[in-house]
């Protein structure tokens, strides 16, 4: 392991720089995506560096957005956008190695420790890539060159955009150790704050801490970050098609009326269903878990999730397993606002798993046939071409566009 060529590319301010190829027009101007700019709630999930310089930061309210940058543009996120452009990096990347890693769909580790010895040293392999990215896809890039994925990232992380930064063996002492501890993967702001509190603020502090006093306080993780900080990281790239790229997809939806009874949640959770099904079958993901969210009419929430038999984008599978939940949780003592549905602990189709033998996969493939038929109809004649019956029950309730309130999950930092 001590031989590793270790790359994490990070595409530079990602769904933003995504928009501007798309609105051209915008280029050098204050940009953000995020949140619904009409009804001026959300967040920005991105911003373009333009808007950083004003003070624009992720995970701001759009409001305090504008008014630290009062001539700022919102564009509402389009995460099927993102992922193609996400898969089509991913494409670059496997001309170099098939030990890719994604860490959300904008960042990926890469082992090109056996490319290195036909394609040069791994600043050439960074330097190719990042060349590729801007002439192909049109985005930039910043990529850490090391020997392990910690100080990979730190690498990518250290100058951007369109930087290309090495953290090997001979040179972290002196790049890395200055930086501040926050900088390091998995310290989150809790074990930030922890850490400040007894005097620990750069990388260096926490490597030369000792041992015993991290570990009373951060438990076995305190004996790990220490390791990290001394370059201590032997953690494999996974190989590609082992997992997905997104934590999870679902949807939510406020409803045109309360919801008074099961009948009622039914249909609102099959149409929840069915966008989230589509959208996994669109990107190409299975869900191993499925999650539910109630908010009543008082606006006190809750949520619910299990894991399911097998790992499924099946409308009916997703429905069903959402129905159950919601009946083995909910006691109707208020009407319900508000339902979402999201399948979660995604895995890309590519997962293999073993069917047990109690399993009727005759039915299942009559189910995913079903469903890809569905698809196939709406792609060519619109979302409300077909429907189902239980739709059918209440017209108002089956009006909800449950297109229109899709998210997607990425993984988040651990703290």
């Amino acid at each position: 392991m001590g031989n590793r060529v270790i790359l994490h590319s990070d595409c530079n301010c990602f769904y933003a720089s995504v928009e501007l190829l798309h609105h051209p027009e915008l280029r050098g101007r204050p940009v953000a995506v995020g949140g619904d700019p009409e009804s001026r709630h959300g967040i920005v999930l991105t911003a373009d560096y333009t808007a950083k310089k004003y003070g624009v930061k992720t995970g701001m309210a759009l409001w305090q957005a504008r008014q630290v940058c009062p001539n700022i543009t919102f564009l509402p996120p389009r995460m099927d956008l993102y992922l193609r452009f996400s898969r089509m990096a991913q494409e670059i990347y496997s001309d170099y190695t098939d030990l890719r890693e994604p860490f959300g769909c904008d960042e990926s580790w890469l082992d090109v420790t056996e490319s290195a010895t036909i394609k040069g040293d791994g600043m050439l392999i960074a330097k190719e890539i990042s060349n590729r990215m801007k002439s192909e896809l049109g985005i930039t890039v910043s990529i850490g060159v090391s020997y392990n994925k910690i100080f990979a990232k730190l690498g990518s992380d250290y100058k951007k955009p369109d930087a290309i930064t090495t953290m090997y063996r001979n040179e972290y002492r002196e790049k890395a150790w200055k930086l501040p501890v926050g900088d390091l993967l998995y310290v989150g702001r809790s074990t930030n704050k922890k850490l400040a509190n007894i005097g620990i603020r750069t990388i260096g502090d926490l490597a030369n801490t000792d041992e015993r006093i991290l570990l009373s306080l951060l438990g076995k993780m305190g004996s790990v970050l220490k390791a990290f900080a001394n370059g201590q990281d032997e953690t494999p790239v996974k190989k590609e098609n082992t997992h997905a790229q997104v934590k999870s997809i679902g949807n939510s939806t406020t409803t045109p009326r309360d919801l008074l009874n099961d009948e009622d949640v039914k249909i609102i959770i099959y149409i929840l269903s069915e966008s989230v099904a589509a959208r996994l079958r669109e990107n190409g993901f299975r869900c191993r878990t499925v999650e539910i969210s109630i908010r009543e009419n008082d606006l006190f929430s809750f949520t619910r999730q299990c894991k399911v038999k097998n790992a499924t984008n099946i409308t009916d599978e997703i429905a069903v397993e959402a129905f159950q939940l919601f009946r083995t949780n909910y006691d109707w003592r208020k009407p319900i606002r508000s339902i979402g549905v999201r399948g979660s602990d995604l895995v890309n189709d590519y997962y293999w798993e073993q069917i047990d033998l109690f399993s009727d996969v005759a039915h299942r493939e009559k189910l995913m046939k079903m469903d890809q038929a569905v698809d196939d109809i709406r792609k060519r004649f619109g979302f409300y071409s077909i429907q189902r019956g239980l739709m059918l029950e209440d017209t108002n309730l089956s009006t909800v566009n449950a297109r229109e309130e899709h998210t997607v999950h990425y993984p988040y930092h651990y703290s």
